[in-house]
């Protein structure tokens, strides 16, 4: 960690803390107002000049022949999209932990460990150019929240960070892998440690239930400003918190609080429960869209959608997703795109990833500036009867679903069920986790139903006659059923996510199976 950390006692005193609030809030309308003056087409065009030309001396930049290198379409002639198994089977299994020199200079100091592969979890290379661009991207989405809400005063009190475990594993050749929090937090400056929560002797607890407890026992007598986390997370956190203070609400808990930062999934289907459990208008929910692989988004409070940070050493390329897996794929840039195409997003980061695609799909609403929703993983869908769904339209049908039957859904699964029959239809079973008590199945199942109907043309020709597939199923799952799942499979807490879709319907069934078997079905 940076040496400020003997200035923390200073950082943290009222009169401090009040004048680093007002300084803030200049940078945040000076960053805003430079955002907004920002050419993305040429800023977006200069960042990847400019990680080639330090890269050009890599073992990828001399395969790909970064030298001759000096416009995009002289890189995209050079550089395929991969995945992650391409890099790690070309370029970093052989040397791994100790990458050097490999596709980026240097040596890796940092693995960010992200969801499984066949080959076991990633270890998402993390340079210190891409700890530094990780950290502009948080000061622009605090930026862009606060100069749309200046009397928001974040700085007067504590954010609170809830990720995983912040403890990094040790790797030979002097590397260090873990959660990308806990990069985060070995790199923050110690002059931030006033503002910051939970202690480090907190966030270095691996037990995620233990953690928890803790966090919650401390942090309801902490003046909280603002708290970040996956939306699941959050909740949990939130009933342990209240608990803990004999409260309510958030707000009575915390009467500070201005606002809550969620990303990792989509937001639709918590929108109203978070409304419930904070208490308090006052206090606003920014969306973010950041990966192990490289930050992409945030939302700005202006337009209520994600906007993509064009400036801090990531270039970002979109592949309609009908293109994906062709020989020579269509490669839009945030200059070429167009509105209401899904894309497939591939990032080129200063970390020494070239045109990767990390398995997320989007939708643009504008161009400019680049406002986009997350629209789900390209290996999330669901087409097992021909029904051609994707994640945003089940999280929409469930969020839908969920306002009509005044309900607050934490958490679902969907997955197909096959008949036994082959010549009989086959339906989609729903598991929904209800915050108090469940509505009508039939009702929620009949609701989630009709809206797929509107959104979505394959889904409407299928459910014609209950011919082809039949109205889909709703089984209502107990308060936390989700959580001791994930558990039981060892992901507890921290950036793992309950899996929405499995168009396989294997999770399906171990979820259906492991729930009854343990009596979290209602």
């Amino acid at each position: 960690m940076p040496g400020t950390a003997f200035l923390a006692p200073l950082a943290g005193a009222r009169c401090v803390r009040r004048a680093a609030d007002a300084a803030h809030l200049r940078y945040a309308r000076r960053r805003t107002a430079a955002l907004d003056a920002t050419d993305v087409g040429r800023v977006q065009r200069d960042t990847l000049l400019r990680l080639v030309r330090t890269a050009r001396h890599t073992r990828f930049g001399r395969d790909h022949d970064f030298a001759r290198i000096t416009s995009v379409a002289d890189y995209q002639a050079r550089v395929r999209p991969h995945d992650y198994e391409w890099f790690r089977a070309n370029y970093w299994q052989a040397a791994f932990p100790a990458l050097r020199d490999a596709t980026w200079p240097g040596r890796v100091p940092y693995f960010a460990l992200s969801s499984g592969t066949t080959s076991g979890a990633k270890h998402i290379p993390v340079s210190r150019e891409m700890v530094r661009s990780n950290r502009k991207a948080a000061s622009t989405t605090l930026a862009l929240f606060r100069a749309a809400n200046p009397d928001a005063r974040l700085l007067t009190g504590k954010f609170f960070f809830l990720g995983g475990s912040t403890d990094l594993r040790p790797l030979a050749g002097g590397g260090l892998a873990g959660d990308l929090s806990g990069i985060a937090t070995r790199e923050a400056p110690g002059l931030l440690r006033p503002y910051t929560f939970p202690p480090p002797e907190v966030a270095l607890l691996a037990d995620w239930e233990r953690k928890m407890d803790r966090c919650a026992e401390l942090a309801a007598r902490e003046p909280v400003t603002a708290v970040s986390g996956i939306p699941a997370w959050l909740l949990a956190l939130f009933d342990r918190v209240k608990r803990a203070a004999g409260k309510r609400t958030i707000a009575e808990v915390w009467p500070g609080l201005r606002l809550v930062v969620h990303g990792g999934t989509a937001f639709g289907p918590y929108r109203e429960l978070f409304r419930r459990e904070v208490g308090s208008d006052r206090v606003k929910f920014c969306e973010v869209y950041p990966s192990s692989e490289g930050f992409v988004a945030t939302e700005d409070p202006r337009y209520g959608l994600l906007r993509v940070v064009p400036d801090h050493g990531i270039f970002f390329e979109f592949i309609p997703v009908e293109d994906l897996g062709k020989d020579r794929p269509a490669r839009h840039t945030l200059a070429t795109v167009e509105t209401g195409v899904q894309y497939a997003v591939v990032l080129t980061t200063c970390a020494g990833l070239w045109s990767y695609l990390g398995g997320d799909t989007v939708c643009f609403e504008r161009r400019d500036p680049p406002l986009l929703r997350f629209t789900g993983r390209t290996r999330y869908f669901l087409s097992a009867f021909g029904e051609h769904l994707i994640q945003e339209d089940v999280e929409r049908a469930v969020g839908h679903a969920a306002g009509v039957c005044g309900a607050a859904v934490p958490d679902f699964h969907v997955g197909p069920v096959f008949p036994t029959d082959p010549r009989a239809p086959g339906r989609h079973l729903y598991l929904v986790e209800f915050a108090g008590a469940a509505p009508d199945a039939g009702r929620f199942a009949a609701e989630i139903d009709a809206e797929l109907c509107r959104v979505n043309e394959d889904y409407a020709v299928h459910r014609v006659g209950d011919l082809t597939m039949l109205r889909p199923e709703v089984r209502a799952v107990r308060r936390g059923g989700f959580e001791a799942w994930m558990a039981s499979r060892g992901k507890a807490g921290g950036q793992n996510k309950v899996p929405r879709m499995d168009n396989t319907g294997a999770t399906t069934r171990d979820l259906l199976a492991w729930f009854t078997t343990h009596g979290w079905l209602t």
